[in-house]
């Protein structure tokens, strides 16, 4: 994910596609905190705008997709 998500109305499909071992502290909360446990553990949300500056945080570890 490159650029910035924006909050909307949409459901988002977040991903943990790599692993937080050596990311900053607050990078691991932010990751704990949408819900994701475990490299590839996939949770649904809505893009809300605390969603999205979460996902905005740590847009380096997960990867993201809107809901069909």
């Amino acid at each position: 994910m490159s650029k910035n998500l924006l909050p909307s109305d949409a459901k988002l499909v977040i991903t943990l596609k790599k692993g937080v071992v050596g990311t900053k502290q607050n990078q691991r909360d932010t990751v704990r905190s949408l819900g994701l446990k475990r490299i590839g553990h996939t949770v649904e949300r809505t893009a809300d705008a605390v969603t999205v500056g979460m996902v905005n945080t740590v847009k380096h570890l997960v990867t993201v997709e809107e809901a069909k």
